[in-house]
């Protein structure tokens, strides 16, 4: 392990996160609006100080490291650089007025750049232009991955920039590009940073404040869900604002490898990805469901339903977290549905979280194999993917991870259940999972129209931690914790 190399590294990434904080203050001081509602606080600044000396130090005792990233750096610099942006992102939190403790700084740093979009603040309404922008601007920055904008940045990585890629979950598959690393890097995030001037132009002209638009788009694009206003989306209550957000979650939740694929003319590609097929087809065959069981035990309007429950879907499923009604208050099957879709999530290679519907279907068509495999023994059918035969060892992977999945759950929630006595168990099961698969909201104490300001330190904490543990697919924070896999591999 060259370890000067790491905290070389990881002081550039320190440096990032500053020079993120440094550009929200200038945009704001450029916007006469905002300027006027700005706080005296100065805690951007004060952050962008103190992040620009900790990164200068860590250069410092990294210099004489090279530049050339191998692979054993590389998954160290995943699992430390998002823990470390995480808790260089929550100094303004700490220096805003009023200020977050420590542990709460954490949860809602952790809450932005992992895009989950839970939050401890109960009211919107005191915070600073500073805050509410760098909350969404933390969300719009993990949503693509800071490591994939890193690769992007930088030249001199090496052949760890692929693997810095492949441990961040936005970036993980489908690439298929007969480039350079950082070419693709590059490539995604001139995507990702197109679609999110677009989202916020179409939301000025539908009545949106610029800064709000800037705002709501950072998290569209990101499914992070951050909003600045209480109500979320709903504050707006229009149609057309919901189905304009409503674009850009879906687009969110894709690949964005395969979105590059369309970019560049690659239609034949998006047309057989059998992955986006079943994404769509979740995505409308439930809001219908929805719709009509709205209809049938609330007595909904069909098109007030269809409205909010295809909005309610899109966010929940590309793990968004908007809000423009109380699905907490909904029927126990609409409910059901929702919490299903937290499982699934959306497409890999996307801003979204969940298991991916790409596992879902490796996991139903293995069952199917297996199902078939036991009346007719003596004959071999394989396990199928977009007309691909899929090997073994991804098989393995899949069908690994959504048992650590699974595994993760059922522990996170027990823990939560001892550090949380007075919650029930729907709420501490909700809140695991709204962390885990970076949704934000939950179902009961942790619903639509709550937050997470109540619980105690440690649970904040030890939810910050889980959802950098599923915005990392579980690996780049792991492998932090087995030391030998560095030295061995």
């Amino acid at each position: 392990m060259n370890y000067r190399l790491l905290i070389k590294v990881l002081g550039l990434l320190v440096l990032l996160v500053g020079a993120a904080m440094l550009v929200c203050e200038v945009a704001l001081l450029l916007d006469e609006r905002t300027r006027d509602l700005m706080t005296h606080d100065f805690a951007l600044l004060k952050s962008f100080v103190v992040a620009t000396i900790f990164g200068a130090a860590l250069l410092y005792w990294g210099r004489g490291g090279g530049d050339q990233i191998l692979r054993k750096e590389a998954i160290a610099i995943v699992g430390l650089g998002w823990l470390i942006s995480t808790m260089v992102g929550s100094l303004p939190f700490l220096f805003a007025s009023p200020a977050l403790s420590p542990a709460a700084a954490f949860f809602e740093s952790a809450s932005g750049f992992t895009t989950t979009g839970s939050t401890v603040i109960a009211d919107l309404n005191l915070c600073s232009p500073q805050i509410l922008l760098w909350r969404s601007t933390t969300q719009w920055l993990g949503g693509m991955g800071i490591l994939v904008l890193f690769v992007a940045l930088l030249s001199t990585l090496g052949v760890g920039s692929k693997s810095l890629l492949q441990h961040e979950s936005s970036a993980q598959s489908g690439f298929g590009f007969h480039t350079r690393t950082r070419q693709i890097a590059m490539r995604l995030w001139q995507i990702y940073a197109a679609l999110t001037g677009l989202c916020v132009l179409g939301l000025i002209i539908l009545g949106m404040t610029p800064f709000d638009s800037v705002i709501h788009a950072f998290a569209a694009i990101s499914t992070g869900g951050f909003s600045s206003r209480n109500e979320s989306v709903a504050y707006y209550d229009s149609a057309a604002i919901d189905a304009w957000l409503c674009v850009f979650m879906v687009l969110g939740g894709m690949s964005f490898p395969l979105l590059a694929w369309l970019v560049r003319g690659g239609f034949k590609n998006v047309r057989k990805d059998e992955e986006l097929r079943l994404y769509l087809a979740f995505l409308i065959v439930t809001s219908f469901v929805i719709t009509i069981d709205l209809a049938v035990r609330m007595d909904e309007n069909i098109l007030r339903g269809l409205q909010i429950a295809s909005f309610q879907v899109i966010s929940i499923m590309t793990t968004t977290g908007f809000t423009t009604a109380n699905f907490d208050a909904w029927p126990t099957l609409s409910k059901a549905l929702l919490v299903t879709l937290m499982f699934v999530g959306g497409c890999s290679g996307s801003t979204s979280g969940g298991i991916k519907v790409s596992r879902v279907a490796i996991f139903f068509k293995t069952a199917g194999q297996q199902l078939k495999n036991s009346f007719r023994p003596n004959h071999h059918i394989p396990v199928r993917m977009n007309g691909e035969t899929l090997e073994l060892d991804q098989i393995s992977k899949a069908m690994f991870f959504i048992s650590l999945t699974a595994f993760v759950v059922a522990l996170a929630t027990l823990v939560i259940t001892l550090l949380e006595p007075q919650l029930d168990l729907v709420s501490s099961f909700t809140a695991v999972v709204a962390s885990l698969f970076n949704i934000g909201p939950g179902l009961g104490e942790v619903g639509a129209t709550r937050n997470f300001g109540f619980f105690s330190p440690t649970s904040h904490v030890l939810l910050g931690m889980v959802m950098i543990l599923g915005r990392l697919e579980f690996f780049g924070v792991l492998a932090l914790f087995i030391p030998a896999l560095w030295k061995r591999y």
